[in-house]
């Protein structure tokens, strides 16, 4: 579901609108992830996080609530973690690891 050169975020519309990518030219801009509980910030940084390191990009999280230390680790791909991904389109989502460091 990549295309090169950019981070797939997933799917507008609740799952049924166009792919949204964030095109890395564009990545050295300020962001903001709002939204109320369970809406899927913490996924959504997970997917940029993953997408950066994916591609090289070195990666700076702070974690206080520790939401996002088991990148480290490959997890297990159970029904409620893949419920989001599967709703936002995004169909080659899995369980990876990816160099961290404390």
């Amino acid at each position: 579901m990549q295309k090169a050169g950019s981070i797939f975020l997933g799917r507008g519309d609740g799952g049924t609108g166009t792919l949204d990518y964030l095109n890395l030219k564009y990545a050295n801009r300020h962001g903001l992830v709002a939204g109320a509980t369970g809406t899927g910030k913490t996924f959504t940084l997970r997917v940029l996080a993953e997408g950066f390191s994916a591609m090289g990009v070195p990666v700076f999280t702070a974690d206080v609530k520790g939401y996002l230390s088991g990148l480290g680790l490959r997890g297990d791909a159970e029904d409620f973690l893949i419920k989001r991904p599967d709703t936002i389109g995004f169909e080659d989502f899995g369980a990876e690891s990816f160099l961290t460091v404390h």
